[in-house]
């Protein structure tokens, strides 16, 4: 089966062909220079964009794939959830080239296609699907941070997400407070790496509560109240590395105890993250020696398909038709709100 997905949810316009389980192509536009003169994406810009770049996009997902369009056997998109006038650029598009070619379309949900990312990898990526076990999976970045019990393929259950801020919207803001440019979790990430974690004690936000939602609201709450107080300290370049190693460490240790807990609790023997603040080192090095600890098995998603792609998109869209999901209705529209079940 040779698929085509389109990916624009939010501010990289992506394209990608997948044949087989196998990642021909992943063409990512990324917008992160034209929205970091703002500090953060701005809608109208990103939609713009979209319309800019989404033909070339495509003409060049399939370009290095070596397929030529009348060559697919579905177009997939994402169909929520997301920025809605973002959404629907590359919702439209794809539904109009399945109609022109009279191929099945299918409709993706974002966050389910972030949920079984962890299950390609290699490069070229291949879909891992037959290595599959029942996981406790954490899905975060800028805009959700969510667990998820995977019982099998296509069948899961959301166990907690986020109150109020995202893990990686807590970056960003920190970051944004103490005046690093924007994306601003990477930034924490690169000087946190020169820092002492220990350097100054940041709340962890329901960590012992028995719940699996997530809140990180106050965290960076108590942040701005800290840099209010010590005014001075962001001219000490040692003192801000400080500071970026201790707010990670909070971050960090709310999100690898949540999901070595859930985990246990559900008596699995596998752990998966995804997302974009799965490339963030610390996440990745501690989630990988508290999963050594407890004797399960990690899987991480590859750094290249944790930020928005449409690799993600085409992988799960082949998967559902492989395994009897019916197409999208053709007329489907966007859904920006749309909840992972």
């Amino acid at each position: 089966m040779t698929i085509l997905a389109v990916e624009t949810s939010c501010d990289e316009t992506s394209a990608a062909v997948v044949r087989d389980g196998h990642v021909l192509s992943n063409i990512v536009s990324s917008q992160v220079r034209l929205h970091a003169e703002y500090g953060g994406v701005v809608p109208e810009l990103a939609t713009r964009e979209h319309l800019r770049n989404f033909l070339p996009v495509a003409r060049e997902a399939l370009r290095t794939a070596g397929v030529a369009a009348t060559d697919l056997e579905a177009v997939a998109a994402t169909q929520g959830p997301g920025l809605p006038n973002a959404l629907m650029v590359g919702l439209k598009a794809a539904q109009a080239l399945a109609f022109a070619l009279r191929k099945p379309f299918i409709g993706i949900h974002h966050h389910e296609a972030h949920l079984y990312s962890p299950w390609i990898s290699g490069q070229p990526p291949v879909a891992e699907f037959s290595a599959f076990e029942p996981n406790v999976s954490l899905i975060v970045s800028g805009g959700h941070t969510m667990l998820v019990h995977v019982h099998s393929e296509l069948k899961h259950r959301l166990l907690g997400c986020t109150l109020d801020d995202a893990a990686g919207e807590c970056f960003d803001k920190t970051a944004k407070l103490i005046g690093l440019p924007y994306p601003g979790g990477p930034e924490i990430d690169r000087l946190a790496a020169h820092g002492n974690a220990a350097a100054y004690e940041f709340p962890r936000p329901l960590l012992r509560e028995p719940g699996d939602d997530f809140s990180f609201a106050g965290l960076k709450t108590s942040v701005r109240y800290f840099l209010q107080k010590n005014p001075g300290m962001l001219e000490e370049p040692q003192r801000v590395r400080d500071l970026c190693a201790s707010v990670q460490a909070a971050i960090v240790e709310v999100l690898v105890t949540k999901t070595i807990r859930a985990a246990r609790r559900l008596n699995v023997n596998c752990v998966t993250a995804s997302g974009g603040v799965t490339c963030n080192s610390a996440l990745r090095r501690e989630l990988a020696a508290a999963c050594q600890q407890e004797r399960f098995a990690l899987r991480l998603a590859e750094k290249s398909l944790c930020t928005d792609n449409a690799a993600i998109i085409a992988v799960l869209a082949e998967r559902k038709l492989l395994l009897g999901s019916e197409a999208t209705n053709p007329d489907a529209d966007i859904a920006p709100n749309w909840a992972l079940a």
